[in-house]
């Protein structure tokens, strides 16, 4: 979040597929795709876009998008004449400080919800108005979690749960999930994935076999699925790559990149007041051990049982009693991104340099582009516990870059012993690797971790080349920029450099123009203390 990448050649985004069987699709009013929208979308778009201005008689599907809960809504003071939820009544999560600004955000958040429900009672009572209260299927959803840090961004099951309320009206009730009964309530899983498969299944249109999801509803419906998952890769400006499965019980979270804290510095998620208390508490030493992990870096693997932990704080991965639920899930994850060939385990500049003119879809279902079960391999080598320098050294010098990036990425992981130790000259070398993922990644290990100052400015030299967005790509000047960020302190000399650095670079995504220069406040502020 966000990029800007593009569909295959003869794959449509979903309300197209409606649009072709008839239907009068309109949103009102976001749109905040992550790709080029492939021709015309929706009958009608923008806030004025309503299922009302159809032709007579036409089949709708209607999207309306309420960002009054939005995260920013949080932030934003509500009069105290129209507060609804008492800040002294909220039940804070146990990872969250108990203070009277966690307090207020929490019952804001609440508040705002109140105001969303009334808007979603306007939209039912245009269709009661109407007379089609009984001919309209209704989904009313949240997109995430609360807006709140660790829900919103995070792929933990307080980022992921969002409430479903689903009604189907009498007549058309040979429709509905099997499970399915008025006024009650359902512990099937589902995913937004699921949704699209859904709507078509629901218009009688069978979904095409390319979709990852499944339909839970309608003449396509398929038996419940034992586990969801969910991905976190960049969001905004920081880079991050983790993958999650769950079932009705236990959620599995793999964190390939285990170095990077939960809390990186997000310049939009820091101005919640919530960030902000939570951040300088830590760093005064005001939080217990829950409070604290979140600014800490990540294990390689958690595990937690929802229903006796719901906040997701005791981590049961090395509970030798939750073995098997380990590997259960564990193999659920790795066996979906090889299914589904999950390009995140590219570095984010070779998800678009691999592809070229084709989209990243096609690029990663090409096994001479693309081989994925090798780079996985890497990737969980490079993040997992133990491997010898010898194995992390064979895969420095690997053919592929994707493999050479993840080996560095091991280097960065292991710290200062893996650094300086015997390996240590082949990973300097390959600060000049062809790729500049890798030659980035190798310089953030030594920049980090060397105890030798030359190489630390050799691996300075070479984060400034590819921070230099008048001459790199987008993504990689992100990679370098992060990279610098976390040298603490190491490259202050190298200021004024750093100021004069572009703020902007080469194939910069129109939604993406903040993250460089949010990167740069934040090193320069950090640089000047």
């Amino acid at each position: 979040m966000r990029s800007s990448t593009r569909l295959p050649e003869g794959f449509l985004m979903y309300p197209q597929y409606l649009r072709a069987a008839g239907y009068y699709c309109t949103n009102s009013s976001k749109e905040d795709f992550n790709l080029v929208k492939a021709g015309q979308v929706w009958d009608a778009g923008g806030r004025k876009a309503h299922w009302k201005n159809r032709p007579r008689g036409q089949p709708f599907f209607a999207i309306f998008n309420h960002t009054i809960s939005h995260e920013s809504q949080i932030r934003n003071a509500i009069p105290k004449v129209n507060v609804i939820h008492d800040p002294k009544k909220v039940r804070v999560p146990a990872y969250h400080p108990d203070t009277p600004e966690v307090r207020k955000d929490w019952a804001q958040y609440y508040d705002r919800i109140t105001m969303m429900d009334a808007r979603a009672g306007q939209n039912l009572k245009e269709l009661a108005e109407a007379g089609l209260a009984e001919d309209t299927i209704v989904f009313y959803y949240g997109d995430h979690g609360s807006g709140m840090p660790r829900s919103k961004r995070w792929p933990y099951n307080s980022g992921l749960w969002v409430p479903l309320i689903l009604f189907v009206p009498e007549k058309w009730k040979h429709l509905a999930p099997s499970d399915y009964k008025a006024g009650d309530r359902s512990d099937r899983l589902v995913g937004f994935i699921d949704f699209a498969p859904t709507l078509l299944s629901l218009a009688g249109v069978k979904p095409p076999a390319h979709f990852q999801g499944h339909a839970f509803m309608g003449d396509h419906a398929v038996p419940e699925q034992p586990f969801i998952y969910g991905f976190r890769g960049r969001m905004d400006e920081r880079y991050d790559m983790v993958r999650v499965v769950r079932d009705k019980r236990f959620i599995y979270i793999r964190n390939y990149m285990p170095h990077k804290i939960y809390g990186q510095y997000i310049s939009y998620m820091f101005k919640t007041p919530t960030t902000q208390v939570w951040h300088d508490r830590y760093h005064a030493g005001k939080l217990n051990e829950t409070q604290a992990k979140f600014w800490r870096p990540k294990p390689a693997e958690e595990l937690y049982d929802l229903r006796a932990d719901p906040d997701e704080v005791n981590n049961l991965a090395d509970s030798k009693k939750h073995a098997e639920i380990l590997q259960r899930l564990r193999k659920a994850q790795r066996d979906l991104a090889v299914k589904i060939r999950d390009v995140g385990f590219l570095p984010e500049g070779e998800i678009h340099s691999r592809s070229g003119q084709r989209a990243p879809y096609d690029m990663g279902h090409n096994d001479k582009l693309y081989p994925m079960e090798r780079v996985l391999e890497a990737a969980e080598i490079a993040s997992g516990k133990g491997t010898t320098g010898w194995k992390l050294s064979a895969l420095l010098k690997d053919e592929d870059s994707a493999v050479r990036y993840w080996a560095a990425m091991a280097f960065v992981i292991r710290g200062e012993a893996a650094v300086n130790g015997t390996w240590g000259a082949l990973l300097r070398e390959t600060m000049s690797d062809k790729s500049p993922a890798v030659a980035c990644t190798a310089a953030e290990a030594v920049g980090r971790f060397s105890k030798k100052p030359a190489d630390v400015n050799t691996a300075i030299d070479v984060l400034l080349k590819f921070a230099d967005g008048s001459k790199q790509d987008h993504f990689t000047a992100m990679l370098a920029l992060n990279a610098l960020d976390a040298l603490d302190g190491r490259a202050r000399k190298h200021i004024a450099t750093i100021r004069a650095l572009p703020r902007q670079a080469r194939n910069t995504p129109a939604r993406g123009k903040s993250y460089i220069p949010n990167l740069l406040t934040k090193i320069i502020a950090d640089l000047a203390e």
